[in-house]
């Protein structure tokens, strides 16, 4: 059988410990046998990017927003064990970080569902998508460790000279600081982004900060979300019959627990990071999630919503063969091949990419899957696989 042709590139960005293991197999036996698969590699292993002083890893977001795609695996941001374990010569950055910011986008996440595997809040009986800002907040941030007393101070130096500066606490003794920042522009580019998928979608949109605490900070973020709602998408979202919908956060965290789901839910990067896990979990499993970051100017970035999967890792480096579930690196794959198909006007491409999540999606409702899955599976799992076996599963059903 020919193989389906490629008329651009991705950008193929490697990671970390068991992702990266899982990431060469599903090439290797579910991409490479039907595609001519065309990337621009970049290595973001840790080691690579310590080497590099994270060279690589801006190389790789320039390359994401000149080819339009890119697709990535799950990378390590060290602590002080890594540094340690790995030999580095410092504490890395997020590479997600970096690559959000260069591409100022918004990262939308959305549970896989499959019929067999059943989530742990009932009431929700359609998909959650979580829009997580990727810019700013504690991603971004300056922190200090201060060794005793003294006052910690807030300053502001415009251009034109004048200062605006605030004590932000009098320090009777040691302590830590950290100052967090984030733009009007990045606001605005991430409450249109919302906005156009929420209308794409056709689902309605609900937003949630802590501006009663954070009157400055979080009520930028509200103001910015309701100005843009009311001057370019009001109308239209009266035409789709959806809706925009403001709340405190721990007020939606409330709803969303007793909602059928069916919205997109959109959250300021950190509330981001952490309710997309909980959705994610909620759902089935961490490895049952997408996630695409989407520039306001049309770059994707699609990426496994999960880390690196550690545990995994040390067991396979002993020899064993673990039952990691790979179906969010794969859907990161069909996510990308689908976008450069439609960008490119490739059918047979972006019928590949379908018939990949549909014989992946039909293996585990047939009853085999992985260990993760097995444990919520309802029925029982017929048969529950490594993650090798289970790829080899996939394959075969695709063929």
């Amino acid at each position: 059988m020919a193989k389906i042709s490629m008329r651009n590139a991705v950008a193929e960005l490697d990671g970390d410990e068991m992702t990266r293991i899982l990431w060469k197999v599903i090439k290797e036996k579910l991409l490479e046998p039907f595609i001519e698969l065309k990337t621009e590699y970049y290595d973001l292993g840790l080691k690579e990017r310590d080497d590099s002083n994270d060279e690589i890893t801006y190389k790789a977001a320039q390359a994401i927003k000149r080819l339009k795609v890119g697709v990535k695996c799950a990378t390590i941001t060290s602590n002080a064990a890594r540094v340690k374990e790995y030999n580095l010569k410092q504490l890395t950055p997020s590479p997600n970080g970096i690559i959000r910011a260069e591409l100022d986008g918004t990262v939308f996440r959305k549970p896989i569902i499959v019929n067999n595997i059943k989530g742990t809040v009932s009431c929700w009986k359609k998909p959650l998508i979580l829009g997580r800002h990727a810019y700013g907040d504690v991603y971004k941030n300056c922190e200090i460790q201060t060794s005793g007393p003294g006052k910690a101070e807030l300053v502001f130096t415009g251009q034109d000279g004048k200062e605006i500066r605030k004590t932000i606490m009098e320090m009777k003794g040691p302590g830590i600081l950290q100052g967090i920042h984030n733009t009007d522009k990045s606001i605005e580019n991430f409450a249109r982004c919302c906005f156009l998928y929420g209308l794409s979608e056709k689902v309605s949109v609900w937003f949630a900060t802590k501006d009663t605490i954070s009157k400055t900070y979080d009520g930028r973020f509200k103001e910015i979300f309701q100005h843009i709602y009311e001057t370019e998408f009001k109308e239209d979202y009266k035409k789709n019959d959806i809706e925009y919908f403001y709340t405190l956060i721990d007020d939606a965290v409330a709803r969303v627990m007793q909602s059928e789901g069916g919205f997109l839910w959109a959250c300021k990067n950190y509330d981001g990071d952490v309710m997309s896990d909980m959705v994610a979990s909620a759902s089935g499993s961490l490895a049952m999630m997408t996630s695409v970051l989407v520039s306001p100017d049309g770059v994707f970035e699609y990426e496994a919503a999960h880390g690196t999967v550690q545990r995994h890792y040390y067991r396979y480096m002993q020899g064993e063969k673990t039952s990691t579930n790979p179906v969010a690196l794969i859907f990161a794959w069909t996510g990308a091949l689908a976008k450069r198909a439609q960008l490119d006007d490739t059918k047979e491409l972006a019928d590949f990419a379908a018939k990949l999540e549909k014989a992946t999606l039909d293996t585990i409702e047939s009853g085999i899957m992985t260990g993760d899955l097995a444990k919520i599976a309802s029925p029982a799992a017929k048969q529950v696989l490594d993650s090798w076996s289970f790829i080899d599963a996939i394959a075969e059903r695709l063929r």
